[in-house]
């Protein structure tokens, strides 16, 4: 079956079977991309008509509205960097207000992706665009790549605020709704849980988590599947981007050529001078459909590259409140086996009877200090059951809303780039469409001309 699949899965409610029905899988198991041709979201034929239409028809009402604009620049004598405006507006009665508006630069929002991740270490959190690479830090200034961030933080931030748990967090609330969130940060707090969860990662490293729920099983195997696929189209779109940007360039030198030449070549000035605008047209419209790659296509690919990195991230901290479970189980084996052993054995040897105590009275302290140990065991485990079960229970419904929004994206990025191939298709082809037209008349004209005279 397939690794989502409802069997897999577990999903057995009517309105996940109604959904599955007209379901649009993106991926199949072998890697590969399914059939689309049926599908809940209704397309519109016209390619014009496309755009901004892909929307839930069952979205419950919302009663928190946040937005991410105006990004700022900051210059210090220390650093530069960007803050941006976010403005809140809700109706929920644990707000003192109905509206707020802060300033946020990106590692306050780093600081709450951290708070989030603490609280509700197996709830998927879609992820912060990342930190600056060496490339970016000469581009980081430029509109364009401003722009995206501010998407990429709008996006991060309402998918938080539509989750229907992390949304109630207190510190997502003080990220909304305090001017100065500097008091609300506790130093070090941050590196010393991940330093944490890592000593935890690394001591259960050497352990393989023990019957694993095949749900969990499936999740990894698509996730494997699924970054393999992003990272293959996110290279290889870079490529096309790259391929565009030099045709875009060829073309903008190739253009005056043909304005040149029609200067010296009296009897060709016009057909030239034609040749020439539409060389000049196709540029733009090359330039135009290249842009839509790197600002649509690109950072939406790129956004589920590390999407899938999350989604390790998370399924790795499943296992690892499976494996601290799983230990305590053996440690529970290994204690009730001692008790057994206790009980059939001689303590004639032991430092206790040495010192001059009885067997017996050797054999009884052991007893109860190893059935103290069993108890406390006991009441670990019983703990960590219900840590475990939670933990399960919140990755599989956060999954499911995962991967209906995934499908929702990557589906609006597709179809957009393909309406924007076709709107520059078409474009080229009347414009050349339009220079036969004229080339064919005026032949005709001259060919007119000599048969009347």
């Amino acid at each position: 079956p397939h690794p989502l699949s409802k069997d897999v899965l577990g999903y057995d409610d009517d309105e996940e079977e109604e959904e599955e029905e007209d379901d649009l899988e993106v991926f199949s198991k072998n890697g590969t991309f399914a059939d689309t041709s049926s599908n809940s979201i209704t397309m519109p034929t016209s390619p014009s008509s496309m755009t901004n239409q892909h929307t839930l028809d069952d979205e419950p009402d919302k009663d928190l509205f946040v937005t991410v604009d105006d990004p700022e620049h900051h210059a210090t004598a220390m650093e530069t960097y960007f803050t941006y405006r976010i403005l809140t507006k809700t109706t929920r009665s644990e707000f003192d207000s109905s509206e707020y508006e802060v300033r946020r630069r990106y590692q306050d929002f780093f600081w709450l992706k951290t708070q989030l991740e603490a609280a509700h270490s197996t709830f998927i959190l879609h992820p912060l665009p990342e930190k600056f690479s060496m490339r970016e830090m000469v581009e980081r200034f430029n509109e364009g790549f401003i722009e995206m961030r501010r998407k990429a933080l709008h996006k991060f931030l309402n998918r938080i605020a539509d989750h229907p748990t992390l949304s109630f967090n207190e510190d997502f609330k003080t990220f909304l709704t305090v001017q100065d969130l500097a008091p609300h940060k506790k130093p070090g707090s941050a590196f010393l849980s991940k330093m944490e969860e890592t000593m935890r990662a690394v001591a259960n490293s050497v352990k393989s988590v023990k019957n694993r729920p095949d749900e969990f099983n499936a999740m990894n195997e698509h996730v494997d599947i699924f970054r393999q696929k992003m990272g293959t189209l996110e290279r290889i779109n870079q490529r096309i981007t790259k391929e565009f940007k030099e045709y875009s360039l060829a073309m903008k030198e190739y253009s005056p050529v043909y304005t040149l030449w029609s200067k010296s070549e009296k009897e060709l000035a016009e057909p030239l001078a034609g040749v020439a605008s539409s060389i000049d047209s196709c540029y733009k419209a090359t330039e135009g459909l290249t842009t839509g790659i790197s600002e649509d296509l690109l950072p939406t690919l790129h956004e589920y590259v590390l999407c899938a990195e999350t989604l390790k991230s998370v399924l790795k901290r499943r296992d690892l409140i499976q494996a601290d479970y799983d230990s305590r189980v053996d440690s529970l084996a290994i204690k009730k086996t001692e008790r057994e052993m206790l009980e059939h054995s001689e303590q004639s040897f032991t430092f206790g009877a040495i010192l001059g105590k009885s067997t017996e009275e050797v054999k009884q302290q052991k007893q109860q200090k190893i059935d103290r140990e069993i108890e406390e065991l006991q009441a670990d485990i019983a703990q960590f059951e219900d840590k475990v079960e939670y933990a399960n229970t919140n990755l599989k419904a956060d999954w499911k809303r995962w991967y209906l929004n995934m499908r929702i994206d990557l589906k609006s990025a597709f179809c957009n780039m393909a309406e924007n191939n076709i709107h520059y298709y078409e474009e080229c082809l009347a414009t050349w469409e339009s220079f036969l037209a004229v080339q064919q008349t005026e032949i005709k004209m001259d060919e007119n001309s000599k048969n009347s005279g």
